[in-house]
């Protein structure tokens, strides 16, 4: 059995707040960021969905992006953190450069 690396990496994420739009069906959920990573973020929200939920999310890294998301862990009354799945090669290199910047 290979460890997972992806989950034994540490992850490098900072601080970041903006809102974001979850597409979820015909609803648009507005939350918060509270973090934000190449791997993924945390959303802050009164009304988490629940662990291995998948969505669609638009936030803004200097210019606004769609980036499929499922969720890895929750925190009942506060959030959730969510896992980025297959960013597309443009969504990855707006993301990076916006991670570049603000580092």
């Amino acid at each position: 059995m290979t460890p997972d690396t992806k989950n034994s990496e540490p992850r490098s994420r900072r601080p970041y707040r903006s809102e974001v739009e979850i597409g979820w069906g015909a609803r648009v959920i507005k939350c918060f960021t509270r973090d934000i990573g190449p791997d993924g973020m945390f959303l802050e929200t009164d009304d988490p969905l629940w662990l291995r939920a998948e969505f669609t999310a638009r936030i803004e890294v200097g210019e606004s992006i769609e980036v499929d998301c499922v969720v890895i862990r929750v925190e009942p009354g506060r959030g959730m953190d969510v896992e980025f799945k297959e960013l597309p090669e443009a969504e990855k290199e707006q993301l990076n450069l916006f991670l570049e910047k603000t580092g």
